[in-house]
């Protein structure tokens, strides 16, 4: 199976240079004022884009805020465990999805326990006390 590029570089290294046959061209002056596209945003549309971002970016720190409060609340319950890196936000989904698969293994064990326990009795009353005849 091949693998997939990603971009040319690996995470952590630089991608690679692009190199021409040809020395770069030096920029035209440039005028003071750029003219204005046909169809770029008018500066209504900018402070609307604006505002949206400030409002998003708001809504992701409190998310992060939350996410933390929750963090330190379980952290303060349970012994302080040293890391070697910054907690970041993958960290704290991972941590959400260990309490999920710790839910999910003791339902197993539940469930386990019920089933074997069902075999357990059924063998006792089929051959130990013969109540059923096979």
């Amino acid at each position: 199976m091949a693998k997939r590029q990603r971009g040319g570089a690996r995470p952590g290294q630089r991608a690679p240079l692009q190199r021409g046959s040809q020395p770069a061209a030096k920029p035209a002056a440039t005028p003071a004022t750029p003219p204005k596209p046909s169809g770029s945003l008018s500066d209504d549309e900018l402070a609307r884009a604006a505002e949206l971002e400030a409002a998003i970016v708001a809504e992701e720190r409190a998310a992060t805020a939350s996410v933390s409060r929750g963090r330190d609340r379980r952290r303060a319950d349970t012994a302080p465990v040293s890391r070697t890196r910054a907690a970041g936000g993958l960290t704290a989904v991972a941590e959400d999805e260990y309490l999920y698969v710790k839910r999910d293994l003791r339902r197993i064990a539940v469930v386990f326990t019920g089933i074997f326990s069902v075999l357990i009795a059924s063998w006792l009353l089929i051959v130990v006390f013969a109540v059923v005849k096979v």
